[in-house]
C-alpha cells in the first residue's frame, strides 16, 4: 500500500553560517542558544543533531526543532500561500 505525506505548512529558516543570531527566528533562538560558526547542535526528539551552514532548520508540527539538508529540503517542500 501506498502513502502520501499530509500537506502540512511548516515554518523553516535557512542558516548561512552567520554567527548573528539575532536574524534567526524567535522559535529557533528559544531552542537552540548557542551556536558556532561552523555547526549548530539542536535538541530533536530522536536526541541532538547537528547542523551546518546551508542546512535548513525545520519547526514541526509540534514546535519542535530539526535540521535538514538543502537536497531534502528543495525535493521535499515548496513554499506555501501565505494566509490572507
Amino acid at each position: 500500500m501506498k502513502y502520501r505525506k499530509k500537506p502540512v505548512v511548516i515554518e523553516a529558516w535557512c542558516w548561512d553560517g552567520d554567527t548573528d543570531w539575532t536574524k534567526a527566528p524567535e522559535w529557533l533562538q528559544a531552542v537552540v542558544p548557542h551556536w558556532s560558526p561552523k555547526s549548530l547542535m539542536i535538541p530533536t526528539l530522536e536526541g541532538n543533531m547537528s547542523a551546518s551552514p546551508g542546512d535548513w532548520l525545520i519547526q514541526g508540527v509540534k514546535g519542535e526543532v530539526y535540521p535538514c539538508k538543502a537536497d531534502i529540503f528543495a525535493a521535499t517542500y515548496e513554499p506555501a500561500q501565505e494566509p490572507r
